[in-house]
């Protein structure tokens, strides 16, 4: 196991990492933000499914999703269509036009990935892409069987009490 100065310096590289984050987002088109761009890829990736499937996939609330895939879908890169087993449900898949709107993002962050690491060996990528995905997998909930209890918020320091003097009141 690692020691602790090297979790905590790990803690600190993530806090970082939202640099990368923001430029990655900044090279997205106006009409697609991150979570639309999000949807696109899960939808590309595993191909057609229900709305609770695409909020898990994203680890976020069934509202946050929907309004991903109302964004979406105004724009024709989705389609919503009744799952043929409940049909309160829907079933999301990409149309051609999201299907050439995933390739032309994934197009653009190809090549600004490329283009930050061109010093980088394809070994040094290689690793970086293993070691993200280990780590990805080991937050993954098929490993964790309960959720650990929230810490407390650090105790602040009490503000001294003042005294109310008639002369300062």
């Amino acid at each position: 196991m690692a020691e602790r100065a090297q979790y905590e310096e790990l803690v600190r590289q993530f806090s970082a990492f939202g640099a990368v984050k923001r430029e990655l987002g900044r090279i997205l088109p106006s009409d697609c933000p991150s979570g639309s761009a999000a949807v696109l890829t899960l939808l590309g990736r595993h191909g057609d499914m229900r709305m609770s499937r695409l909020a898990e996939l994203l680890a976020v609330d069934m509202s946050v999703t929907s309004r991903h895939v109302a964004h979406l879908a105004e724009r024709g890169w989705i389609d919503r269509s009744p799952d043929p087993a409940d049909k309160r449900s829907r079933i999301l898949h990409l149309t051609a036009t999201g299907t050439a709107r995933l390739e032309a993002l994934s197009e653009r962050t190809t090549q600004l990935l490329a283009e930050r690491l061109a010093d980088w060996s394809d070994e040094e990528v290689a690793q970086l892409t293993r070691l993200m995905a280990r780590l990805r997998s080991s937050f993954d909930d098929s490993r964790v069987t309960a959720l650990p209890p929230r810490l407390p918020p650090p105790a602040l320091e009490e503000p001294v009490p003042t005294t109310r003097t008639p002369a300062n009141t």
